[in-house]
């Protein structure tokens, strides 16, 4: 299975996922952790189809909460990083066409002081991105 890198959440040329993973539903966030404030998300394709909600960062992992809508066949891939542009576990919703749906994730970011970045990207119902992925900091 090939992964994207960094690199490919800047450019969106780059490698698509070969098998598509499934997004998990959404766990109850760690009970301990506090979630830091959370992250608005919107990425869109410009002919109709976009990624709209919110990351919430926690110790070891950020949720996903939000929505596709697609225009044709759509999906979502999510990844955290760590600071060295390591994926630390992605996530990708099923296809979707036509239609606005829910599609949360919860992330792994299982590394000492969680994950420092996400990627949020539009696939097409392949996998292959069809826009450049929206890139978002975690918030300190």
């Amino acid at each position: 299975m090939m992964r994207r890198s960094a690199l490919t959440l800047f450019t969106a040329a780059g490698l698509a996922l070969s098998v598509p993973l499934t997004a998990p539903a959404v766990a109850a966030p760690e009970a301990t952790a506090a979630a830091l404030p959370p992250t608005a998300v919107y990425v869109s394709d410009g002919a109709g189809s976009s990624i709209k909600g919110t990351l919430t960062w926690y110790n070891r992992s950020a949720v996903f909460t939000g929505t596709l809508k697609s225009v044709g066949c759509r999906r979502v891939w999510y990844s955290v990083f760590d600071g060295y542009a390591n994926p630390l576990g992605a996530r990708s919703s099923s296809t979707h066409c036509n239609t606005v749906t829910s599609v949360p994730a919860t992330l792994p970011a299982d590394v000492v002081g969680g994950g420092s970045y996400a990627g949020v990207c539009l696939d097409d119902a392949n996998g292959k991105p069809i826009t450049s992925c929206g890139v978002y900091p975690r918030p300190h």
